[in-house]
């Protein structure tokens, strides 16, 4: 995937297309002034990336949220995880866009790495959710949304339409995530209720997740 910036020299509003491998862009008047994007079509633009940088591009974070799925099937289990991380990567998504906070790429990127070995490691280690667990999540929510932030600013942002492109693209990002979940409970779902479906199926796909994410810490220290 590619990114397109087109800016008239006159014109502060810059035109940013999302472009899949071998996708022709739309057709940019260079002679005239650029139309600007209606509301509705920067906020299905943006949803649109926003999920796509989950599914299927985001495979960090789809480790992630399946982590955070494996850990228990009990309903109130998934969403008190869920809910901490939304939380959590929305205030540093936008704090980040507004220039509030920074870290650079070479911290957060390992850290969403390592984010992903302790949650499967967890897995492995507790059956059930622990109050420190939603803290935790929490914490490393707020360096996912670092690392969504970082996606956002490579795009670009239209000035018109700044907080619908920013918000719509942490709609994109939810229903990413809530995909992702319903994948794990269609594929594996079924089979809670089986006496060794954690031994089978949690403890597993759990060290399958942390060794792919120590893997990943240390390709990016590296």
């Amino acid at each position: 995937s590619n990114v397109l910036r087109v800016r008239m020299a006159q014109e502060d509003e810059m035109r940013s297309a999302w472009l899949q491998s071998g996708e022709i862009s739309e057709p940019f008047d260079l002679a005239g002034k650029m139309a600007l994007r209606s509301r509705a079509e920067v906020a299905t633009d943006y949803t649109v990336l926003g999920f796509t940088h989950i599914l299927p591009q985001g495979l960090d974070h789809i480790l992630f949220v399946l982590g955070i799925f494996l850990l228990s099937l009990r309903l109130a289990s998934i969403l008190w995880q869920v809910t901490a991380f939304t939380v959590a990567h929305t205030i540093t998504l936008g704090m980040t866009i507004y220039g509030l906070i920074s870290l650079p790429a070479a911290v957060v990127e390992p850290l969403i790495a390592a984010s992903i070995v302790y949650v499967g490691v967890e897995n492995i280690v507790i059956g059930e959710l622990k109050p420190w667990r939603v803290v935790i999540v929490f914490c490393f929510g707020l360096v996912h949304g670092m690392g969504f932030a970082g996606v956002l600013s490579e795009i670009g942002l239209p000035r018109s339409e700044f907080l619908t492109a920013l918000l719509t693209f942490n709609v994109g990002v939810e229903f990413g995530q809530l995909a992702v979940i319903g994948l794990g409970l269609v594929t594996v779902g079924w089979l809670r209720n089986r006496r060794w479906y954690r031994q089978r199926v949690v403890i597993p796909l759990s060290a399958m997740i942390s060794l792919i994410g120590a893997y990943w810490t240390v390709e990016r220290l590296l």
